[in-house]
């Protein structure tokens, strides 16, 4: 069972890190965005969702953020620690939305590692905006990331008592 786990969560892990370099090479290679830097995609009312090009040097919302590639590798390094501790954990998962959540996380990880690595900055740039309110421009390991640990949290808030197994001693 945990093989096939760990399976189930390496392969949603290979997926999203698929979509994001994809997407990645796409908005950088093929738009251009870097250059273009801003293209409105959807307005309905006060709602609109665009592409705007943003180098994230830090962590989410910009934390931690830094020109000097130490800053760059020290927060590439921590993430892989990470994704490290995550696929042990990944191993040993007791259900598949474990499983699943924690390679969503690990996918978004190694993308944004990725970017730090060939740029020295994450590439985010889906915007999405409502009355004149931008939340984070982000990008798809960004929204794996964040989907994977809401995913977690309910899972341990939520999950009946009676389904988690019981260690032997």
């Amino acid at each position: 069972m945990p093989t096939l786990m760990l399976r189930l969560g390496l392969i949603l892990a290979a997926a999203i890190l698929a979509a994001d370099q994809a997407s990645k090479h796409y908005m950088l290679f093929v738009l251009h965005l870097p250059i273009v830097g801003h293209i409105p995609l959807v307005e309905v009312g006060p709602f609109g969702f665009d592409l705007t090009m943003v180098w994230n040097r830090g962590v989410t919302f910009g934390l931690l953020s830094g020109d000097a590639a130490w800053t760059q590798f020290a927060l590439g390094a921590v993430a892989l620690v990470i994704a490290g501790v995550l696929l042990r954990w990944m191993a040993r998962a007791e259900n598949r939305m474990t499983a699943l959540a924690l390679g969503a996380v690990v996918g978004g990880a190694v993308g944004n590692v990725i970017d730090r690595l060939r740029f020295g900055a994450v590439a985010d740039f889906f915007d999405a905006h409502a009355f004149g309110w931008h939340w984070y421009v982000f990008n798809v390991a960004d929204a794996a990331i964040v989907v994977g640990v809401l995913v977690l949290v309910a899972d341990a808030l939520f999950r009946p008592s009676g389904s988690v197994k019981a260690s032997s001693p």
